[in-house]
């Protein structure tokens, strides 16, 4: 226990925000993180920030740059970190906890469903309309993302670079996460303004965690080696210790064993969100392992897109399927439950070991130039990623086939334009121009679209 775990305690409750009364609007943060990071984001700003004054606007802004310089979920992220510095980790767990469950719940619930009824009709038809919707969001999120990133031709030049490198050469998603971190910060640290951070300006409220700070650096907000081993041994054995039971009791060709390494290889390596890191865990997941299909993947997204939490929890969905489709001797429901549960453990078990071993360290990084301009590469280079799994996605939801080009280093899939799919072509122009032109909300479009494909399935045109 800290030695001045006392004067901790006096800090949490000075600053008079309860443990009870956290929880409940954690729990309303939850259930309102629709609309992937940006909107989850923009949900927790409203409540913490306007509403009940808990943390300040430059304060927050500045906790979610330090979440996007890690792998994994910055929403999910951000939230463990500002339960963290309130009440410690209980505080971190609560938040970044509550945070996710309603999507495990909604997920796992929409995932029995779709295993046993995805290949009646109607749920068929739900699912068509959803994935043209599905497509336009993804679309307006490479539009959002580009206009923040993309400040000038450099940046320009990395998101191209990187849509060409995993677009048309199929080269690994880190390698071009790692190589567009390693540009920006050597162009940050020889001072070239195009891999500066970009202003986020300040906030003049007076905020509850900024009052406590000011009064004084909580202990578990410092930094200590001591502490950081402890808590990182914890964290790391509470995420690789089930892994490594799993590879010993069943060995590497098994379907848990390969779902548990590769999403954890994926908390790894998920740097700028969710989209980013999807066209690489779908194209795996489909042509890989072939564990579900790329029309399935849709589907899968579609889910993750209408329930609340993070987007990424479309990996629980990937995970029921695989185990579903290889039970061994277990029945098929009962191996789609683990498996689900198994990709999200290791998905989000590493968030935690993330935030509770380095926030305290993170926390004296303000200000570093060489991590902004890492920062600013890397969602530059995002942007292009995104742009790889809008095409992906379009190329399988608005062609029934594609032929793949692999020669002269090429590898990738080329439509066949005599299979075009014009009810699903139609479909996903209607939610973009509802999306784009008349700013519609996104559950309304998805809404709209699972009704407009059950309306296609009835009249026979689907």
């Amino acid at each position: 226990m800290d030695a001045t775990a006392g004067g901790t305690r006096k800090a949490d409750a000075g600053h008079g925000i309860r443990f009870g009364e956290a929880f409940r609007v954690w729990l309303r943060v939850a259930m309102l993180s629709f609309g992937g990071p940006a909107g989850q984001i923009a949900v927790m700003h409203r409540i913490l920030v306007e509403e009940k004054h808990w943390i300040s606007e430059s304060r927050f802004l500045h906790a979610l740059n330090y979440c996007m310089l890690l792998p994994g979920p910055e929403a999910q992220q951000l939230a463990t970190y500002i339960g963290w510095l309130m009440h410690r980790t209980a505080g971190g767990l609560m938040a970044g906890g509550l945070f996710i469950l309603p999507g495990i719940i909604a997920i796992m619930g929409l995932s029995y469903i779709y295993a046993a009824y995805g290949n009646v009709s109607f749920v068929e038809a739900l699912f068509f309309g959803l994935k043209a919707a599905v497509l336009a969001i993804v679309v307006e999120a490479l539009v959002r993302i580009g206009k923040r990133a993309l400040r000038s031709q450099v940046m320009v030049a990395l998101a191209a670079i990187a849509f060409v490198a995993i677009f048309f050469f199929n080269v690994p998603f880190p390698i071009i996460i790692i190589a567009a971190g390693v540009i920006g910060y050597i162009g940050a640290k020889s001072g070239r303004p195009e891999f500066a951070a970009a202003g986020h300006g300040t906030g003049g409220k007076t905020a509850v965690i900024d009052s406590m700070l000011g009064d004084g650096v909580p202990e578990h907000v410092r930094p200590d080696a001591m502490r950081a081993l402890r808590v990182g041994a914890f964290w790391l054995a509470m995420w690789l210790v089930p892994v490594a039971a799993i590879l010993i009791a069943f060995g590497e060709a098994n379907t848990f064993s390969q779902i548990a390494l590769f999403f954890s290889k994926m908390a790894m390596v998920t740097f700028g969100g969710a989209y980013a890191v999807l066209a690489y865990v779908a194209q795996t997941a489909v042509e890989h392992y072939h564990w579900l299909s790329a029309r399935e993947m849709l589907d899968g997204l579609g889910m993750a897109e209408t329930t609340p939490g993070p987007l990424i929890m479309v990996l629980q969905f990937v995970g029921f399927m695989a185990a579903f489709r290889d039970p061994g001797s277990l029945s098929p429901m009962l191996a789609g439950t683990l498996g689900g549960l198994l990709a999200t453990w290791v998905t989000f078990a590493p968030c935690f070991l993330w935030i509770f071993l380095g926030a305290p360290f993170i926390e004296t990084l303000r200000g570093n130039k060489g991590l902004a301009g890492a920062l600013s590469a890397i969602t530059a280079a995002v942007v292009g990623v995104i742009l790889n799994l809008s095409i992906w996605f379009a190329l399988h939801t608005i062609f029934r086939q594609t032929t793949p080009v692999r020669s002269f280093g090429l590898s990738f899939d080329m439509p066949i334009w005599s299979s075009i799919d014009w009810a699903a072509l139609v479909l996903a122009v209607a939610a973009a121009t509802a999306i784009f032109r008349f700013n519609v909300g996104m559950l309304t479009v998805l809404a709209g679209s699972c009704a407009a494909g059950v309306l296609l399935r009835l009249v026979g045109l689907i």
